[in-house]
Parts: C-alpha cells; structure tokens; sequence
C-alpha cells in the first residue's frame, strides 16, 4: 500500500509540474529539474515548483493530522476541524486583516498558524479538566464548542467590513494559489516535526484504540500520549492551515480510505494517510486548474466535491463506527 501511494504522489507531482494554464511536455520538465533553461523552464522551477512543494506538505500534513485526531478521540468523523483549529486559524486571519490591515498571505500566515495552535490547545485544555481527564467525547464536545465560539467571532468581524470580507475569502476557500514561494520552506520545520510526533506516537496510538483501561494496564500513559498526539495535530493541522486556508475533507476522507487496505494499525496508517493526503491534495489542485482554464477552481472546492459523495456512502453504508479494537 505505502508503494503505491508513494508512486500516485509521484505521479501528482509530476501533473503538478507539468499541467497548468499551459501544458508543459514532461521532457521540458525534466529538463527544468535538471536546470535547463529553455523554453518553459523558467516557470516550472519559480513558480510551479515551489506552489506544489507547498501543496506536499499540506498534503502531507492534513492526511497525518486526521488520522491522528481521529485515533485520540476515537470519532470516525475526526478530523483538524474537531478541536477548533481551523476555526482558529480563520479567526487570527479575519483579525488581522480587519484590526491590522494586513493583505497578503505572506503577512498574515503566521496570525493563521498562531490562531490555530491557541485554539487547539483551548480546546484540549477545556476538554482536558473536570473528571476523567481528556476523554474522546470531551475533546470532541469541547473542539465544538470552541469552533462555533471562533465562527461566531469571524463572521461577525466580515460581515461588519466589506474590505476584511473581500480579503479573507480568497484565503478561507483553501488554495494553493498566490501564496509566497519562500512560504513552503517556513513551514517545513512545523510539518517535519509533526510528522516525526506522529509516527513516533503510532504503537501508542494502538494502545489507546483498545481503551483506556486496557491501555493503561499494558503500560501507556494515555493522558500524556493523547496530550502528545493533539500537539502533532495542532502542529500538522495548523501549519497546513495557514498555508492553504481551510482545506476540508482530506483529514477526514483520506484515513478512512486508507484503514480499508491497511487496517487500524498506526504504524502503517498514520504514514499511508499523510502520503494519500499528499497525493489528493495535489491532484485536487491539478484538477482544479484543468476545470477552468485559463482560470483555475481553488482546491479546497475540489476536495469538497470530492470527499462530500464519499462520507455520504460511508454514512449510508454504515462504515462510521468509533475506533476501538
């Protein structure tokens, strides 16, 4: 399985390369890579290049993030969203483009990366008190909650200014387009150390799938290792984020499909769903800029047409079930 989700993100950024407002032969793009300089070559390496490195990552970083938030709550429909960052993460932007001013990407990112993290830890520390500790149901009820409180927030702050609305939309959509090319490298050490958080996690992952009884009596510390496991989602989910906006249903779509070939075991399926987060997120951008040439239709759009019919059949099927062995 991870052989062939290796070979489609191959594929998809190679398409990524090579398909855009004007197709490019796959022989200039090797070229390009090479660092020839004829012909399109230019524009592969400064601005395909670095839009689809930025959009591995995203990839990457969301298929890992859902996996393992779906994992620490135990809840089929888990996902970056359930524990509030990306509500975070639109609320910071809407704050700094209405209170600051801001206007490019490039200056409010990191109110998008900080705006998610604070929201995820809001809700890990809301749902973490009381009796019990951090349970799969309080983490969900309190991301919830904190999602529909910053929502609130955010709609607002557009709805009372037209500039805050015409800026912020481009970003919420979620895309790939117009973002900095020095973006990608900024972000890297976020994703990287999610990513290594994640699958360092996994075989904690399979204790905690069990229950928490049982997990303890084999030796693992549930409260720090799902406290470990949201820290790798606010990494993951945040940084994907802020990059791209609001990308919806890889965290969610991606896992399910994965665990049909590779079972519940995180070891294999925390890295299988980064990799297939990476393969969609670059296909659906790929698809996007093929569906309305000489413009393109944002990713976040395709991944919602993709992943909407999806969870619909996983829904009838009856498929959902909490994650528990």
């Amino acid at each position: 399985m991870a052989a062939v989700l290796l070979a489609a993100v191959l594929a998809a950024v190679c398409a990524s390369f090579a398909i855009g407002t004007k197709a490019v032969p796959l022989s200039d793009v090797l070229a390009a890579i090479g660092g020839g300089t004829d012909g399109d070559a230019v524009v592969i390496r400064e601005l395909r290049m670095p839009r689809t490195f930025l959009g591995l990552l995203v990839g990457l970083a969301l298929g890992a993030a859902g996996a393992v938030a779906q994992d620490i709550t135990r809840n089929p429909l888990g996902d970056p969203g359930l524990i509030g960052i990306s509500a975070g993460g639109a609320f910071a932007v809407a704050v700094s483009i209405g209170a600051l001013g801001l206007t490019s990407p490039y200056e409010y990112i990191w109110f998008a990366f900080l705006g998610a993290a604070l929201a995820g830890l809001l809700a890990y520390a809301v749902g973490g008190t009381g009796y019990g500790g951090a349970t799969p149901a309080k983490l969900a009820l309190a991301g919830a909650a904190v999602t529909v409180l910053l929502d609130a927030g955010t709609n607002t702050l557009v709805l009372l200014d037209v500039r805050t609305l015409d800026q912020y939309r481009f970003w919420a959509v979620g895309s790939l387009a117009g973002r900095e090319a020095g973006l990608a490298m900024q972000l890297l050490p976020f994703v990287a150390v999610g990513l290594l958080l994640a699958v360092g996690l996994s075989g904690r992952l399979n204790a905690l799938a069990l229950g928490d009884d049982l997990a303890s009596s084999l030796g693992t510390k549930v409260k720090a290792t799902r406290a470990l496991g949201a820290v790798a989602v606010i990494l993951l989910a945040g940084a994907a984020v802020a990059a791209a906006g609001p990308v919806t249903f890889i965290g969610l779509v991606v896992p399910h499909v994965v665990r049909a070939f590779t079972g519940p075991d995180a070891r294999w399926l925390v890295p299988c769903s980064a990799l297939g987060g990476a393969a969609l997120m670059l296909t659906a951008d790929v698809v996007g800029r093929m569906a309305a040439r000489p413009g393109e239709l944002e990713a976040g759009v395709v991944t919602a047409l993709l992943g909407a019919p999806f969870l619909a059949v996983l829904v009838k099927r009856g498929k959902l079930k909490e994650h528990t062995r």
